[in-house]
């Protein structure tokens, strides 16, 4: 079997889980610092992300810099046995830089030039912007190199920068002119005879600004593909200088998830040792431990199974942003958040930000020491965790073999389906990817049954059902491979619209859906969107919505049909979910938007089918359970996400109690615990 370079350079990182946050001494005076090295001890704080945003104070003036500040907390933290996860500062250039590069800086869609004054005022595709990241990438890796506090490499942090301008453009030309190598293709692609686009010359193609009526989709979509590829160069460009110059240090780069998807999340993956990621809550109720568990299993599936790390989390709040409110989360939700991305393959619980700044853009954003001190309940509650991390320490060692995590199901995720959905003009604006993957995934957790995502051109055989919430871009390769899984025994299930064109937005002729037609078994001639208010019952008593479709069936079977008057182009008895075995598998097809309980009824029907159960007996409806590996051993952790306390049948060792169990267990509300399993290796 192959060496594992990223295994060998996490081997040191895997000596304990990850608890600490983002450190910004440079913010503080000197006095502070040991006072906040005092403060991090009491805590059990190992791990300090240090530099992220401190461009300007380690280089004040081009090509003149100054380490002193930060070779002092360097030593100072690894005097007190933290180590330091060092950022490559690259997302905030400093003032200087502005003034220096006026071409550098971000311009909008309409055409508007942002100047400095906030984060991220940079275009990533500016060569001046790309050679000043790799000269300040390339001083700070020559510089600690050797220092025994670097732990790992934190390169840039949350890329999802998108620009335009003329800079832009000529990157943009550049990039078509290797993808498709002459106009002609490009033409054809684009299909720029509509509208009378068609370009003669290079130097006619402009990125997608602002524009009079509908951009070209096919365009749009190519330079979102563009612009992810810009940002795959610019990771690129600081991983080439760190794996020269620290070949034994591992490399990440923090996601922001869910709601950014600028790049392309397997491209980068595949790029660093470790995915990390930036998640932070959205729902005060029930909903925010779901939003937990999709923003962990996103991450594990990036990092191909294995553990990741959670880069940033807050400690006290919840951001609503649509409602322009920090809500406070209740004592224990911070406790029982990081056990479940422990439970999900986390290495630990990183937080932003240590220290709440008394001024600056995010003063009110939560932090470990808050503006009130230690002496606050936060603080309490981040020491007690600190104590919990540390009884969990065991759990710091990958394993030894196979996925941290070993699901059955995986939900299609591909940065092009997204980017395609957002295509203007569609037939209804319920087509969204990220929300239909959301609902697939809630509903699988309210069943109790854990599911990874999976890239579409990657490995499918390990799971036994994939779900295809939201795809309308499927290439013919894409296509064959869902066919091949289903006749090699897989269990298919294919939303309304997947399919429906090429990877150039081509729509396929002869019947929507038409890349998975065939493995359906189904034609699907027409497509009926809904009006929000409207709403269909099929003659299982499925309540749906949104969008209805006439199918007919060229193989498969209608699981349920349209009732009566559902819409005047659908007759009443037409087939709105069907099944189609074929090969050794199965592949069904929801021609409808299902209300919430009718698609957790039909897919628990297809789970039991595809022999996928739950972990345990007492998963789902608001009991989450998960097997975790680490080494040899397999650990159980069971959450009480409800209001009554549940018993449940434990056999181990509770992790964080020390004490033996056999037998009814009673969990509280809101509490959790972790099991050690006698017995079991993967």
């Amino acid at each position: 079997m192959p060496a594992d370079p990223s295994g060998q350079r996490l081997a040191r990182w895997h000596d304990r889980l990850a608890f600490g946050g983002d450190y910004n001494p440079e913010q503080w005076p000197e006095e502070t610092w040991h006072e906040d090295v005092r403060l991090m001890r009491a805590a059990g704080v190992n791990t300090a992300t240090v530099g992220v945003f401190s461009w300007s104070m380690l280089e004040p003036a081009e090509r003149v810099y100054d380490f002193g500040w930060l070779d002092r907390i360097m030593d100072l933290l690894h005097e007190n046995g933290i180590r330091v996860v060092l950022a490559t500062p690259t997302a905030s250039p400093p003032p200087w830089f502005t003034l220096a590069h006026p071409e550098a800086l971000p311009v909008t869609p309409a055409g508007v030039r942002l100047i400095h004054g906030s984060r991220d005022t940079y275009n990533p595709a500016a060569p001046a912007y790309r050679a000043a990241a790799r000269r300040i990438a390339r001083a700070m890796a020559e510089r600690y190199a050797t220092h025994p506090a670097l732990a790992m490499w934190h390169v840039h942090n949350e890329y999802g920068t998108v620009s335009y301008g003329p800079v832009t453009d000529d990157a943009f030309r550049a990039w078509l002119q290797q993808r498709y190598g002459s106009l002609d293709v490009v033409n054809r692609t684009w299909n720029t005879a509509f509208w009378s686009q068609r370009y003669g010359r290079w130097e006619e193609i402009f990125a997608p600004q602002a524009t009079q009526y509908l951009p070209n989709p096919g365009q749009v979509l190519d330079f979102k593909r563009f612009s992810a590829d810009v940002l795959t160069q610019c990771l690129d460009d600081q991983v080439a200088i760190l794996r020269e110059t620290t070949p034994d240090i591992p490399i990440t780069t923090n996601f922001i998830l869910p709601t950014w998807n600028n790049y392309d999340q397997w491209a980068f993956a595949r790029r660093i040792d470790q995915v990390s990621i930036d998640h932070y809550l959205d729902e005060r109720g029930p909903k925010g431990e779901i939003h937990v568990a999709f923003g962990a299993d996103l991450a594990r599936s990036f990092n191909d199974g294995r553990p990741w790390l959670l880069m940033e989390q807050a400690t006290s709040l919840i951001y609503d942003y649509a409602g322009g409110r920090m809500h406070v989360k209740e004592p224990g939700r911070m406790r029982r958040n990081t056990l479940q991305y422990l439970a999900r393959g986390a290495t630990g619980s990183l937080f932003f930000q240590w220290r709440s700044p008394q001024v600056g853009a995010e003063f009110f954003h939560s932090a470990m020491v808050p503006h009130a001190g230690p002496d606050s309940r936060i603080f309490r509650e981040i020491t007690e965790l600190g104590a919990d991390l540390a009884k969990l320490a065991e759990l710091a060692e990958p394993p030894s073999q196979g996925p941290v995590n070993d699901h059955k199901v995986a939900i299609f995720w591909q940065a092009d389906a997204w980017w395609a959905a957002e295509t203007r003009s569609m037939p209804s604006s319920d087509t969204g990817f990220l929300e239909a993957v959301r609902r697939a995934h809630t509903a699988l957790w309210n069943l109790g049954i854990n599911a990874d995502v999976v890239d579409p051109d990657g490995d499918l055989s390990r799971y036994d059902l994939i779900l295809i919430p939201s795809m309308l871009a499927v290439s013919d390769a894409q296509a064959a491979a869902a066919g091949a899984y289903v006749r090699a025994g897989g269990h298919l299930v294919v939303w309304h619209f997947s399919g429906t064109t090429d990877e150039h937005l081509w729509v396929r002729p002869g019947g929507y859906t038409g890349a998975f037609a065939a493995t359906l078994g189904i034609r699907v001639e027409e497509h009926v969107p809904l009006a929000a208010e409207d709403s269909l019952t099929l003659d299982d008593a499925s309540e749906c919505g949104s969008w209805s479709e006439l199918v007919h069936l060229t193989g498969a079977e209608a699981v349920a049909r349209y009732d009566t008057g559902a819409h005047p182009v659908i007759p009443a008895g037409s087939a709105a979910i069907t099944r189609h075995r074929l090969g050794a598998g199965v592949a069904h097809y929801f021609s409808t938007r299902l209300a919430d309980d009718a698609l957790e009824r039909h897919l628990d029907r297809i789970r039991t089918e595809a022999g996928v159960e739950p972990v345990h007996k007492a998963a789902g409806r608001g009991v989450e359970v998960l097997r975790r590996r680490a080494g040899n051993r397999d650990y159980l952790f069971l959450f009480n996400h409800t209001s009554e306390p549940i018993s449940a049948v434990l056999t181990g060792t509770d992790v964080l109690k020390r004490q033996e169990l056999d037998g009814p267990v009673t969990v509280a509300a809101g509490e959790a615990v972790v099991v050690r399993e006698p017995g079991r290796t993967p």
